[in-house]
C-alpha cells in the first residue's frame, strides 16, 4: 500500500512562488500581514515594477504608496478575516503618469502551511475603459447630429407640404388640383411619423399618439365641418419599428382620403369614420371603416385609383392581406398581418 507523502511547507511555499512568477496574470502572493511573498513578472511588467522592489514588501507601499487605497485596504482585510471575498472589484489607481483602472480579484488560499496566504488578481481595464468612454462620447454625438438632421427634416416636410398646398390653390384644373392635395396629405402623413421619431430615443414607434395626430392632422385640412363629419380612433399600445410605421401611417393616410373623397357625397350627412389598430398574438389588423353610402356596385363600380394601388403595395411589402366588407352602411377596410411582418 502506497502512503502520500505531505509536500513540506517550504517545499510548498517554493512551488506556489513559483506558480504565481510564471503567471501571465498579473498575480500577488500575500501573507496575513499583506506583505508580498512573490509576484508574477507580468505584474511587475504592467505596473513597471521591480520584483526586487515588490517582493518582501508592504503591498500598499510599492509604486511610492499609490497602492494605499482605503476601499482596497478594507476589502483586503476582511478576505482574510473570511468575512468578505473580492471578486471583479473595480477601482482607480491613481498615478503621474495617468491613471489606471483595474479590476481585482482575492482568494484565500488553503495548503498545508502554517501561514495565511491570499492571491490577488489584478487586471489594467484602463483601455477598455477609455474605448468605452470613447463609444459613449460618439454615441452621445451621434444622437446629437440625429436631432439636428430630424429638426431639419421636420422643416423641409413643412415647406414641401406648404408648397403643395399653395400649388394646389393655384391650379385651375380639379384633378391637378386632387393630386396636389392628395400629395400634400402623404407628406402630412410622413411629418407626423418624424415628429413621433424626434421625441423618442430608441427605435420604435407608439401607434397609438402617431395615429392620433396623423387623424387630426388629416380632418383639420380636409374636414370643413366637424359637426357633421368627424375621424375617431381606437388603437391599442403597440409599437413598432420606424419602417413599420411609415407603412402603417400611409395606409391609414390613403383609406381616410379616400373615405373622406367618397362615402359623404350628401353634405348634411352626419359621417364617421373610425381608425382602429388592434394586436392579436404575433399579428395584428388595422382597420378604416365608415358610415357612408358603401362600395359602388355594377356599372357604378369604379376602377381601382392610386390611392388603392398604394395600399395593396404598402400591405404585401408588410406581409398583410387587404380584406374589405361592405358595412351596411358604409364600408370597412382591413388590413390584416397573421404573422410576423415582412420589413
Amino acid at each position: 500500500m502506497e502512503f502520500f507523502t505531505p509536500v513540506p511547507s517550504e517545499s510548498a511555499h517554493s512551488l506556489g512562488s513559483a506558480i504565481v512568477q510564471s503567471s501571465i496574470t498579473p498575480l500577488l502572493l500575500l501573507n496575513d500581514q499583506l506583505i508580498v511573498q512573490a509576484a508574477s513578472d507580468t505584474f511587475c511588467s504592467t505596473f513597471g515594477l521591480h520584483a526586487n522592489a515588490v517582493v518582501g514588501n508592504d503591498m500598499f507601499m510599492l509604486g511610492g504608496g499609490e497602492w494605499d487605497i482605503l476601499q482596497l485596504r478594507s476589502l483586503l482585510m476582511a478576505t482574510l478575516s473570511g468575512d468578505a471575498a473580492i471578486d471583479a472589484y473595480e477601482l482607480v489607481l491613481r498615478r503621474r503618469t495617468g491613471d489606471l483602472h483595474l479590476v481585482l480579484s482575492a482568494r484565500l488560499l488553503d495548503y498545508a502551511g502554517d501561514e495565511t496566504r491570499l492571491i490577488l488578481s489584478v487586471t489594467d481595464a484602463t483601455a477598455i475603459r477609455l474605448s468605452e468612454q470613447q463609444n459613449s462620447d460618439l454615441i452621445r454625438e451621434k444622437m446629437v447630429l440625429l436631432q439636428e438632421l430630424q429638426h431639419r427634416v421636420a422643416n423641409s416636410l413643412q415647406i414641401i407640404a406648404s408648397v403643395l398646398m399653395q400649388s394646389a390653390r393655384r391650379v385651375q384644373s380639379d384633378e391637378a388640383r386632387t393630386h396636389l392635395n392628395n400629395a400634400h396629405h402623404r407628406v402630412m402623413s410622413i411629418a407626423t411619423l418624424q415628429k413621433q421619431l424626434a421625441t423618442r430615443s430608441d427605435a420604435d414607434v407608439a401607434l397609438r399618439p402617431y395615429f392620433v395626430d396623423l387623424c387630426a392632422s388629416i380632418g383639420a385640412s380636409m374636414i370643413s365641418d366637424p359637426a357633421h363629419l368627424t375621424i375617431k380612433t381606437a388603437i391599442d399600445e403597440a409599437t413598432t419599428t420606424a419602417d413599420v410605421s411609415v407603412s402603417l401611417g400611409l395606409i391609414v393616410t390613403e383609406l381616410v382620403i379616400n373615405a373622406l373623397k367618397h362615402a359623404f357625397p350628401d353634405k348634411g350627412h352626419n359621417g364617421l369614420i373610425t381608425v382602429s389598430y388592434v394586436t392579436e398574438g404575433n399579428g395584428w389588423t388595422l382597420s378604416v371603416g365608415d358610415n357612408g353610402v358603401g362600395m359602388p356596385g355594377g356599372e357604378a363600380k369604379s376602377e381601382p385609383g392610386l390611392g388603392t394601388g398604394i395600399v395593396e403595395a404598402l400591405s404585401k411589402q408588410l406581409g398583410a392581406e387587404v380584406e374589405i366588407q361592405n358595412s351596411q352602411p358604409g364600408t370597412m377596410v382591413s388590413i390584416v398581418q397573421r404573422g410576423q411582418p415582412a420589413l
